[in-house]
This record gives C-alpha cells, structure tokens and sequence, in this order.
C-alpha cells in the first residue's frame, strides 16, 4: 500500500494575484511534526493564535495554480470562504483514523468500519 502525501484541491473562489490573475487550483502536502511545532514560536502565532492557520497552512500547500511560493502573505490574501476550504481540507487529510475490521453477529458479513480520532 502506497501512503498519500499530496491533496490536489480547487478553491471555491480563488487566490487573486498583485497582477490580478486569478488561481484555484493547487496542491497541499500532508503535515509533519516539524510543521506543526515551528509556528508555535512564530511571534505572530504568539502574539494572535489565530495567525496560527496561517503559518501552518503557507507549510505545507505547495502550489496555488502558478503560485509556486505560497508564503504567509499569499494565505493571508486569500478569501476567507477559502482559507475556511483549506483549514478543514487540512484537518481532514492530516486526522487520524483508523480502519477496524468487524462481523456483524447476526448474519457474519465482514466489513471494515473507519473511526475517527479517540474522543469523537
């Protein structure tokens, strides 16, 4: 089995570049420990915890259409419906879950059921 690490994505509206040409298309990495700790000492992320979104999500997508240096300021230029995309498209991609295999007691059909993190 092969593991995933790139997400293609299309966002809803479109980053808008400083030369007015618009990019939808774009590609976000799954996360590592690295990209989850280094913007804690960010002064930005210190100073507002909601640039935390920020931070991390100029981490880990790696193009927006020709966008190849996608940096904090590019994310902070987003939209807001896509920057609200993104964040859930990043806690989507980067959870946790866990396939369980299991037999129904009643008629012995085997399936496997996916779990999400423990606590949900």
């Amino acid at each position: 089995m092969e593991l995933k690490t790139e997400y293609e994505f299309v966002l809803p509206r479109g980053y808008v570049d400083s030369e007015g040409n618009l990019h939808r298309e774009g590609v976000m990495r799954l996360a590592n420990a690295k990209d989850e700790i280094i913007p804690l000492n960010d002064m930005r992320v210190q100073r507002n915890r909601a640039y935390l979104i920020i931070v991390l999500l100029s981490r880990v997508i790696k193009t927006i259409g020709g966008v190849t240096d996608v940096n904090t300021g590019v994310v902070e230029n987003l939209f807001a419906g896509d920057l609200r995309f993104l964040e859930e498209m990043y806690n989507r991609i980067n959870e946790d879950e866990v396939m369980v295999k299991a037999t129904c007691p009643e008629c012995s059909h085997k399936f496997e059921k996916e779990f999400g993190r423990l606590g949900e």
